[in-house]
């Protein structure tokens, strides 16, 4: 019998490395087929699994309740399996650069106690070369093994959209490639057993890691042209959601739509192609400007923020703004690489202070990277701005009303603003609108509705 069939029946194990919003979903969908062990090094998350808790909100509690998965961080368990899946992330350094620091540390810790006659399965995003070129030595150098010889590698690049219910492992097409054809068509049959719609058996390991990075690069360069767009109508006077209604009648018009671009995959992958071709003697144009576009988003709106605020007669040094989520997209508790971060640091530079709330969000990471504490939305009271930056189902709840009832009294304001309307003979200001300033990032509310009561201004 080969490994797979050892695997399905059950006389081998499968390792997954890395149990985050990508490699614990995995790892709960395998171990309905097979035996697996689920190994991180943190121990703090491998308690919680144990006790039945999803930190991720990936698959949901009763989900892990009821999970097979032999979760552990004694990392001498991988010695116990032959089929092992490297699912760790590949951030970015401050200067744009990778780091490649998690996947060379898995890769140390999987050497350490990798035994013959393994296959080890590569899931990171990462340029092309670095799974042969980069991990294979590693791997090599820590357990005394040849690659080819007393172990075999393959690359099969994680889909899975964390926070989509719809698109998961078991729906997303899987590409799957090996160093040979023996490795491949062993991936291939093992991935099979978890994937519904199947698996893209590509021709080689470089071609598999070159069309992950692709994949995210595309999304962003789209992202980034329908953010431009948005600023270019903003010029225009002209509504940006509804152009892009109108144009989307087409059949071939692409469904994108302006935002922050953050999170572990769209707002960094791009960089590591990016990073490649510079060492190749390549400077990118399309990839880089539209990332500077997209990381660029974030002051744009703190900018208008402000704008809007003046308009309303605000005093902006010591104005208070709440703003409504800070994950990197919405209905995910993920903070990693949020570009909410930007509105808020942004509005600080002003002298603003700026209020979070966000009931997805984990909170320890919050405070933990950014020092960020999260209020209640019902704590919020006596702002002079609110900003809907991530669009929560739990915020959808929230009516124009409720909203209203989070400003300063006009009260307390009246007699500055009558100074200011005396004082000139034409003013910005809306007396109806009550210098309510209403930022709705996403396009959460009706724009004729909101106008009515607010400020308001989107994407």
């Amino acid at each position: 019998m080969n490994l797979y069939e050892r695997i399905i029946n059950k006389t081998e194990k499968i390792s997954l490395i890395g149990l985050g919003y990508v490699g614990m979903p995995i790892a709960v969908a395998f171990a309905k087929k097979a035996d697996i062990i689920g190994f991180d090094v943190n121990q703090e998350k491998i308690d919680l699994y144990k006790k039945g808790i999803d930190p991720t909100k990936e698959v949901g509690d009763e989900t892990i309740k009821n999970t097979t998965v032999d979760f552990s961080s004694d990392e001498v368990r991988l010695k116990e399996a032959l089929f092992h899946i490297v699912a760790v992330p590949t951030p970015v350094n401050s200067d744009h650069t990778p780091d490649l620091t998690p996947v060379k540390s898995a890769s140390r810790t999987l050497g350490r106690n990798l035994v013959k006659g393994s296959i080890v399965i590569f899931e990171s995003t990462v340029y092309p070369g670095v799974t042969e070129d980069i991990c294979v030595p590693i791997l090599e150098e820590e357990s005394g093994l040849k690659c080819g010889i007393d172990f075999k590698v393959g690359y099969s690049p994680e889909r899975i959209n964390p926070g989509d219910k719809l698109h998961r492992l078991e729906t997303i097409v899987k590409v799957v490639a090996g160093m040979d054809e023996e490795t491949l068509d062993i991936a291939s049959k093992v991935y099979e057993l978890v994937v519904d719609v199947g698996v893209h058996r590509a021709e080689s390991i470089k071609v598999a890691e070159a069309a992950k990075v692709i994949e995210n690069a595309q999304r962003d360069i789209n992202i980034a042209f329908m953010n431009e767009l948005s600023i270019i109508f903003h010029k225009m006077g002209i509504d940006t959601n509804a152009v892009l209604k109108a144009a989307g009648t087409k059949w071939n018009f692409l469904n994108f739509s302006p935002g922050l671009v953050g999170g572990h995959c769209i707002g960094v992958d791009p960089y590591y192609l990016t990073y490649k071709a510079e060492q190749l003697g390549y400077h990118s144009q399309i990839i880089l400007s539209g990332r500077k576009i997209n990381d660029d988003m974030g002051k744009y709106i703190a900018e208008n923020t402000v704008k809007k605020m003046i308009k309303a007669n605000k005093q902006i040094k010591g104005a208070k703004v709440a703003i409504f989520g800070f994950t990197f997209k919405e209905n995910t508790p993920d903070v990693r690489n949020t570009r909410v971060i930007d509105i808020i640091r942004e509005l600080e530079e002003y002298g603003v202070v700026v209020k979070v709330v966000d009931p997805v969000a984990d909170k320890e990471d919050l405070w933990r990277e950014y020092l960020i504490e999260p209020y209640d939305d019902k704590e919020i009271k006596g702002v002079d701005a609110v900003v809907f930056a991530v669009p929560h189902e739990e915020f959808k709840s929230i009516q124009l009303e409720d909203i209203k009832k989070m400003f300063r009294s006009t009260v307390d304001t009246h007699e500055a603003m009558m100074a200011e309307v005396a004082a000139t003979s034409e003013t910005d200001l809306d007396m109806g609108k009550n210098d309510c300033v209403l930022i709705d990032v996403k396009g959460m509310f009706n724009r004729q509705e909101a106008e009515r009561s607010f400020l308001y201004w989107r994407l």
